[in-house]
């Protein structure tokens, strides 16, 4: 690192468990956000301050008016332009350093494989349950671990999916792809503006612990907010044996 990184980044190598060590592990990563609304947002911006060396963001939707009533990466002058291009300018106002690919498009399974092989580290800030498992199953296949939220109402949810460890669960274990579940959207449902970032922030946190190998993620456990009342609970994952996605890997 050089002089103008040490400034930068004091307050991370100050932390005995990061420290420089820990910093230049996450200079050198190379992170998958997909999905760069309301999670998207903090969650960039986090990883882009940090000094995430690579930060591919993928989205196929277009800043809209209604969106920035929770969306913190986007402003008014940049409604109409591709999240994605909106998020890299505020990531790279921030920190030039931090090199964002942006790609406008709404990824499909094929795509995700290719560009998931190529991270270190997902970021699932989706809204859809297809994209979800998309993601999860390149994660899996790959071998990468997935950080993996969710906001909707006043309600959210945060969980790591890591199956380099045999014994943690993939998203399918919990959320089978063969199940029904209704899609529920902002645009009909609505969400508490300060919902997203409390999410989005942690999931930012779980990938840097993760890169910078700091304490012990999420695996394993999935942690879900009620922000009427400001409550968590917590909930423990085991890996289904009988996984449609996870299964063959550890057999």
């Amino acid at each position: 690192m050089n002089d103008d990184q040490l400034l930068r980044y004091s307050r991370h190598i100050l932390l005995d468990e990061i420290g420089i060590e820990g910093q230049q592990r996450l200079l050198a990563s190379h992170v998958l956000v997909v999905g760069a609304g309301g999670l998207g947002s903090p969650v960039a911006m986090y990883l882009g301050t940090a000094g995430i060396g690579t930060l591919t963001l993928v989205d196929g939707d277009t800043v809209d008016l209604t969106n920035l009533q929770r969306q913190i990466a986007h402003t008014l002058a940049r409604v109409g332009q591709p999240k994605v291009q909106s998020a890299a300018i505020t990531v790279n106002a921030i920190n030039p350093e931090v090199r964002v690919i942006a790609l406008p498009e709404r990824a499909d399974a094929a795509r995700l494989d290719a560009l998931v092989a190529e991270a270190d580290l997902v970021v699932d800030c989706c809204d859809n349950f297809t994209t979800r498992h998309a993601v999860n199953a390149a994660c899996v296949r790959h071998a990468k671990p997935l950080v993996s939220g969710a906001a909707i109402g006043f309600d959210g949810q945060i969980s790591v999916y890591d199956t380099r460890d045999a014994a943690n669960p993939c998203y399918a274990c919990l959320f089978p792809p063969e199940s029904t579940f209704e899609e529920a959207r902002c645009a009909t449902m609505g969400v508490f503006a300060p919902l997203v970032g409390i999410i989005g922030s942690m999931q930012a946190a779980e990938a840097l612990k993760l890169l910078a190998g700091v304490g012990s993620s999420l695996a394993g456990r999935l942690q879900m907010l009620d922000a009427r009342q400001m409550e968590w609970t917590e909930i423990r994952m085991s890996r289904n044996p009988t996984c449609p996605v996870c299964a063959s890997r550890h057999r």
